[in-house]
Parts: structure tokens; sequence; C-alpha cells
């Protein structure tokens, strides 16, 4: 009987079966993100309720499983003087958007070697760094320095001038009450004055 399998059962007839999904699946198989891409990807991240979108932008160092159902590719990119890489699957419904910003021509499919030589090229600078640490004081420090040492000299003549002038103050004010007479003064030269007229009588 034709149809019917060797084993005696029917075999069932292959039917084709519709994929829904969030995502535009065929957008993302036409894009052909590849090693050396420079891709800007917007993703969704979920904190408390709310949905807020951010941007990984980076380089493609590899893409595995092509366009299957389980394909992804990772982007690294550094972040203040620290590599960050991040795997991302090429039909996830939480990336927003996915850019090709720039594509370069590369001959590995995977760029391992970007980590090593990222290292070395922080090794490199650091050294550079490290040379360079005996350097001389710069320009703007040494007149800065100047200024500093120009306005204290002047506060210190000022508050030398006015030391100086209550100084001269407090001697003032002591010569004159050493001039002015005293009660018992007064008296005495009223007593004698009176004597003076007397004896003139």
């Amino acid at each position: 009987m034709h149809g019917v399998h060797p084993c005696g059962t029917v075999p069932r007839t292959m039917t084709t079966q519709e994929v829904i999904s969030p995502v535009n699946i065929e957008a993302r198989k036409e894009l052909g993100i590849r090693s050396g891409d420079t891709v800007r990807v917007t993703q969704k991240i979920k904190e408390k309720g709310k949905v807020r979108l951010q941007v990984f932008e980076g380089l493609v160092l590899m893409v595995k499983h092509g366009t299957e159902a389980g394909a992804t590719f990772t982007v690294r990119k550094v972040a203040s003087g620290v590599g960050v890489e991040k795997t991302f699957p090429l039909y996830s419904p939480m990336i927003d958007k996915i850019e090709i910003v720039k594509r370069t021509k590369v001959r590995r499919a995977k760029l391992y070697y970007i980590r090593e030589k990222a290292t070395k090229e922080i090794r490199r600078a650091m050294r550079k760094a490290f040379a360079m640490g005996t350097s001389t004081g710069s320009d703007i420090g040494e007149k800065e320095q100047v200024v500093k040492d120009a306005i204290e000299a002047k506060a210190a003549e000022a508050k030398a001038i006015e030391g100086a002038e209550k100084k001269a103050v407090e001697e003032t004010k002591v010569v004159e009450e050493a001039n002015t007479p005293t009660e018992e003064t007064k008296t005495e030269e009223k007593v004698v004055e009176g004597e003076t007229k007397e004896e003139a009588k």
C-alpha cells in the first residue's frame, strides 16, 4: 500500500507552523550582523514597573548560530577605561532596535585578539603614564603660586600696618592720659591760687 510505513504505521503529514513573535524576524535576518561591525543596540530595561531604553554601542566580536532561532552576537566597548562585553540574542524582544553604525572588513570570524590588544594598549599607556610622572611643575601652577605668595605677603603687610596703627593709638592715649590733670591736681592748683591771692592782699 502506497504511503504506508514498512512497520505498518501511517506517517504524519508535516504541517508548517506560523511563528508568532513580537520581533520583526525578517528585518533582523536581513540586517546581517557580522564580526567587525560597530553596532548600536537599544535595549529595554524594566525598572519599578517602568521600561526605559539603554543604548550599548561597541564592536561585534563574534556572531554565533548565524540567523537561527538561537542566534547571538557579542558586543564589546570600553567604558571609563574598562572593557565591557554583552552578548545579545538576535531575536530578543527586549532589544528595541539594532543599528549598524560602521562596517569594517576583518579576516576572522571571532575577534578574541581584540581583548589582548586592548590590555596591551592599556599596559603601554600605564607605562607611559608612569614615565611621565616625573615631570616639572606647570607654568600655570607656578604663576598661581606666585600670585598666592604675593597675596599672602600683602595680607601680612596690611596686618603689620594695622598692628602698628593700633600701637600708635594706644601710645597717644597713654600720653593724653598722662597730660590730662586729675581731680587732685585741680584741687591743689585751686589751693595754690587762693594762697597767692591772699598773699597779694
